[in-house]
């Protein structure tokens, strides 16, 4: 089940930089949006953090059965697992706030956004920074259930990659929020 879910999780970052690259142009208005492939990409990568979500669940609540059985939880030894689990929650939560917020109407056959003010702009950076708390906590733990080598460099030069999209991501949604405050 482990393998499966590093499975899944290589298929959500793919899909992820995909539609983080694509949402970034259409948000700072260097592309149009409406792409049926943007539109399936984006329920893949929907589908494929669902599964990765219950499983996810499903590891953790075999995990606590154990240290509940065992009688020994050593919370000081298990931050980070447990760091992993409140940013991966929060991601949810996130996630589906973005949902909400991108989904919009159409009007006389045109697409119109909800409203993006200064609590969305807020939110959407949010979810970006636990994305990169989620991703930075379980870049290792990924690599071991993968079989990859591991090599301090290489895990560095993952999260310095993942950083910079990262921060993109952030820069165009305060510039989505600059233009639809001003236009």
């Amino acid at each position: 089940m482990r393998r499966l879910n590093a499975i899944l999780t290589v298929m959500i970052m793919i899909f992820f930089v995909i539609h983080m690259i694509r949402g970034g142009l259409i948000l700072t208005g260097m592309t149009s949006g409406g792409s049926a492939v943007f539109t399936g990409i984006t329920h893949l990568l929907m589908l494929t953090a669902a599964l990765h979500m219950m499983i996810s669940i499903l590891l953790t609540v075999q995990t606590v059965r154990a240290c509940i059985r065992s009688g020994v939880s050593y919370p000081g030894w298990n931050r980070l697992f447990w760091v992993r689990r409140i940013s991966g929650f929060s991601l949810i939560l996130f996630m589906a706030l973005h949902a909400m917020i991108f989904e919009g109407d159409v009007e006389n056959g045109a697409y119109r956004l909800n409203l993006f003010g200064g609590v969305q702009l807020a939110v959407n950076l949010l979810m970006v920074l636990s994305l990169l708390i989620h991703l930075s906590c379980n870049i290792g733990p990924l690599r071991i259930s993968l079989g990859l080598e591991d090599r301090k460099n290489v895990r560095l030069d993952i999260l310095l990659v993942l950083s910079v999209l990262l921060l993109l991501a952030g820069i165009a949604f305060v510039v989505y929020y600059i233009r639809w405050s001003v236009f």
